[in-house]
């Protein structure tokens, strides 16, 4: 493959911290390079010395003369005064841009719904961001780099711009460099992942699966070498503790030793997992909404955001919503939270349900932007109960990744992402039951998603997730629900893909009008399938097993957890337990039963 683009020794400082230190690296044609690492290590710098965006402090970039680079910013590099037209395509009258097939298909998956003659600073962040993907994308690149374009985009703007990137280019032509927290995104597009940390790139060969796999090989390996290394430490400790043989020249050698053994141990990582919160007791009645209807706020008289929706929350499910913008999915949060009253209907609220809400903006954070991190934990507590263990404010902040330095740091100066952590820790230690997240993978890096799931993962109460992020969603719910802007909402037995399904038939029996009009005419309903299961059918097909799957696996989880309780109750002669959870074992098992008989019909359609 022909070479195209590279950096040589790369290195970039700010003030007393190297974020890349020597770093060298190349693109060929082909490459689908996907770029990861904690926010702050070095990811878009290094896209930027690599678009010749900026110089390193020391080594160079080269690239082959003829080759051209596209570059998209994470910030707004459009001229607000612009139409949208302008900004896209120029001064090109219509027939000449609309004779490019490339450019139709571009301007149809991004821009079909906003205003040609808007200005651009009229543009919701969304907006925005597909206006500038447009500009980009209908350009002839060899090279493109990309710095979170999924930012803002909607679960259907992802899906297609991962279909225009794997279609643009033969599988020998072309490159394209992203940085991106969505990890559906990285594994739908990328061959190849780089991960930045410590000022240094290791490459792995796959998508965001094979990295997170090798990844764990790497880490083993490295847990054996540091376990055979420790056990050395320890026996030169020992006897260096002897004290009197100090004073000879064999000694001296031997503390030699032992400082070469622990001189490249680095220091630890944050540690950035949460163990299970306590939380308020949740009764049998959770929050209900019960034939809501809904005005839109400023409309047309009579035109509706919700007409007559009804959904149920039970104790302990995990309920993810997705749907284009404007459909209404935060206003839905609001109804559940009792921040609004519907036009007509009931929402009903159980006498034990204690909510939190994570907004997208994090403005709640904003009274005490004056506060350090750790004092903004203090003044809820001092001490928690975390997994039936007593924790300090200072112990907690840690775990989700505030290093002591950082727990001192006021919340004004934090990062988006650092904000997002701290609010979701401050609601979690107000022991809420019913927990509502909108949006929130913004401003996050893959590890510290990583480790919100693994806090998400292990709070026992209601979970409601509003997001974009598919990964997210099929990781911490357990069904899913859409807010197609018809005013209605409606299940997704078969999860996101079913949702893009919905879409694309209303996105077929609609007319899509100009100035961001929602789409109409949409039946809401998917066709019919064709006899014999088809490549589609099979795909989707193996997607609900592998998604099935993973829920048979923590139905598992939950009996073990249910045997083990039992066990107790028993040996207190708890009767009145031991009906309770002979109850839930019972839920259980018919809940194995559904998803066994939905997994013999996955394997049905694959043939196998």
């Amino acid at each position: 493959m022909a070479h195209l683009l590279g950096g040589e020794n790369l290195t970039v400082s700010y003030a007393t911290r190297t974020v890349l230190d020597g770093v060298t690296l190349g693109l060929e044609e082909g490459d689908r390079i996907g770029m990861v690492g904690r926010n702050g290590d070095g990811k878009s710098t290094l896209m930027r010395l690599l678009s010749m965006r900026s110089t390193p402090d020391s080594g160079r970039v080269t690239k082959r003369g003829d080759v051209n680079i596209g570059y998209l910013d994470q910030s707004d590099v459009l001229d607000g005064d612009l139409t949208v037209g302008a900004a896209i395509v120029g001064d090109q009258a219509d027939y000449e841009w609309a004779r490019n097939p490339q450019i139709r298909e571009v301007m149809g998956g991004l821009v079909s719904d906003v205003d040609w003659h808007a200005n651009v600073h009229a543009l919701s962040g969304g907006q925005k961001r597909r206006v500038a993907l447009a500009k980009l994308l209908i350009e002839d690149h060899d090279v493109i780099m990309l710095d979170e374009p999924t930012n803002h985009l909607d679960v259907e703007g992802v899906a297609w711009l991962s279909r225009h990137l794997k279609t643009r280019w033969r599988a020998n032509q072309g490159a394209f460099l992203v940085v991106t927290h969505d990890r559906w995104f990285l594994d739908e597009v990328c061959t190849k992942t780089w991960e930045i940390h410590d000022g240094i790139m290791d490459p792995f060969d796959g998508g965001y699966a094979a990295y997170v796999l090798a990844r764990a090989e790497r880490d083993r390996s490295a847990s054996v070498v540091e376990s055979k290394r420790q056990q050395l430490v320890k026996k030169e400790l020992a006897w260096l503790r002897r004290g009197a043989p100090a004073r000879t020249a064999k000694p001296k050698f031997r503390i030699e030793a032992a400082n070469a053994l622990i001189a490249d141990v680095p220091e630890p990582r944050d540690s950035t997992a949460l163990s299970k919160m306590a939380t308020a007791r949740l009764g049998k009645d959770v929050l209900d909404l019960e034939n809501v209807s809904l005005d839109f706020l400023g409309g047309t008289e009579g035109q509706k955001l919700f007409d007559n929706i009804t959904l149920r929350l039970a104790p302990g499910e995990r309920l993810g919503l997705v749907g284009v913008n404007g459909a209404g999915k935060t206003t839905l949060l609001k109804l559940l939270n009792g921040e609004i009253q519907p036009t007509s209907g009931k929402v009903k609220r159980g006498k034990t349900v204690v909510t939190a809400v994570l907004t997208q903006e994090v403005k709640e954070l904003d009274d005490v932007a004056d506060l350090r991190v750790i004092e903004v934990i203090e003044r809820e507590k001092r001490s928690f109960n975390v997994g039936g263990k007593e924790f300090t404010a200072g112990q907690l902040v840690e775990q989700l990744g505030f290093t002591n330095e950082k727990q001192w740091t006021p919340v004004k100066d934090l990062s988006g992402g650092e904000r997002r952590r701290l609010q979701l820790l401050r609601l979690l230690v107000g022991e809420p039951n019913v927990l509502m997240l909108d949006e929130p993978t913004n401003d996050l890096d893959t590890d510290t998603l990583a480790a919100v799931e693994d806090v998400l993962d292990g709070w026992p109460g209601t979970l409601v997730v509003v997001s974009h992020d598919r990964y997210l969603l099929e990781r911490v719910t357990d069904h899913q629900m859409a807010l197609l802007g018809d005013a209605k909402i409606r299940a997704l037995p078969r999860g996101v893909d079913q949702y893009l399904e919905l879409r694309e038939s209303a996105l077929a029996g609609s007319t899509i009008t100009g100035g961001g009009n929602p789409v109409t005419g949409s039946s809401g309903s998917t066709a019919p399938a064709a006899p014999g299961a088809s490549e589609a059918e099979k795909r989707d097909a193996r997607k609900a097993k592998n998604r099935i799957e993973r829920q048979l696996g923590k139905v598992s989880q939950q009996e073990e957890k249910i045997h083990a309780q039992m066990v107790k109750s028993t040996s207190d002669n708890d009767f009145d337990a031991m009906a309770e959870l002979n109850k839930k074992l019972k839920i259980l098992a018919d809940d194995r039963e559904a998803l066994e008989l939905e997994w013999l019909e996955a394997l049905e359609v694959l043939g196998e």
